[in-house]
């Protein structure tokens, strides 16, 4: 078979990404398919009627890719769009341009279909095809702006991730969605990262209240200290735990500033938001887990190889400890 494919000229290669399309569902003959069906007709001398039958499929659909080959070679098996060649009902050019024009101009819709002469339906089309069915489309793009404080200690970025909690494997490793527990409940990862020197420290708590993430903000601030950091302002999201009034009055005895993220906007607190995918990927879902506490206990031996060892990109693939200019000795004594 393989040679009655050198024989018609097929190609043996993997098509590109743009050489594909969605192949249907239901469609009974790929492109390798038709190749074989093609070369049963010609190299084999099957009828086209016995051929249909192998790849059951009619007779007419044998005959079509036949004749797709002898027409046009091996480029007559792929798949063609169903778009038509000509669309003689189409709005011309010009008035797509005129469309475009007084969208840019931020006229509404119903005011460019009176000007432009089309209905509003065909403008509304029109609009979101080119993607300006908004017209906050038109705005441009906010620019990156893109900080890092000086010093280790200026700025802790703090946050919460959910967990659900490990009872057993679960579809996540089996890919049986059957594979799950009713009624686990959750984790709550409480992460914070410095600004600085991107040296991080987590732990799980039971909850995301005010409670937990209280005594986690003394774990955090206690870690630090004893990297010689002294921490003088952190950033949160706008979360209950963090609104409490406990926890800001907490914050203010310790002579800490608070700084809160905009409502909705995930990106100005986004070393954490970063630190967090990474802690996914790495630990929380890098291996199977039977349970929970099997979770747990890596992630402390998971935060030290982060913080001493790991290469971080942000830093000239120098790992986090590198930018507190630790002397040997102290370097020694903290790693020990």
């Amino acid at each position: 078979m393989r040679q009655g494919f050198e024989k018609l000229g097929l190609s043996d290669q993997p098509t590109t990404q743009s050489q594909r399309m969605n192949i249907h569902t239901n469609a009974r003959l790929t492109l390798r398919s038709r190749e074989a069906l093609v070369s049963s007709i010609i190299d084999q001398r099957l009828t086209a009627k016995a051929a249909a039958a192998a790849f059951a499929v009619s007779e007419r659909t044998a005959r079509k890719w036949l004749a797709r080959f002898r027409a046009e070679g091996s480029a007559g098996l792929r798949d063609r769009s169903s778009r038509p060649l000509r669309s003689p009902k189409a709005t011309p050019s010009a008035q797509v341009a005129v469309v475009l024009t007084l969208r840019r101009l931020r006229l509404p819709g119903f005011q460019i279909a009176r000007q432009s002469a089309l209905s509003k339906a065909t403008v509304s089309r029109l609009l979101r095809r080119h993607g300006l069915a908004k017209l906050s489309a038109l705005d441009p793009a906010p620019p990156v702006l893109r900080y890092q404080r000086q010093l280790p200690g200026e700025l802790l970025h703090f946050d919460i991730k959910k967990l659900a909690r490990i009872e057993r494997i679960g579809h996540r490793i089996t890919g049986n969605r059957h594979d799950h527990t009713p009624g686990a409940g959750w984790e709550f990862v409480h992460v914070c990262i410095d600004d600085a020197s991107r040296i991080a420290f987590a732990a799980i708590m039971p909850d995301e209240r005010h409670t937990s993430s209280l005594a986690f903000l003394h774990r955090a601030l206690a870690y630090f200290a004893s990297l010689g950091i002294k921490v003088q302002r952190l950033m949160s999201d706008n979360g209950a735990c963090y609104r409490a009034k406990i926890f800001r009055a907490a914050v203010r005895h310790l002579g800490l500033r608070h700084i809160f993220t905009r409502p909705y906007t995930p990106r100005t607190n986004g070393k954490a938001e970063r630190f967090i995918q990474t802690s996914l990927r790495e630990w929380a879902y890098a291996q199977s887990y039977s349970h929970s506490s099997h979770r747990a206990d890596h992630l402390q031996p998971w935060l030290h190889r982060y913080n001493w060892h790991r290469p971080h990109s942000a830093l000239h693939l120098q790992p986090p400890i590198s930018k507190l200019n630790t002397t040997m000795n102290n370097l020694l004594s903290l790693h020990s």
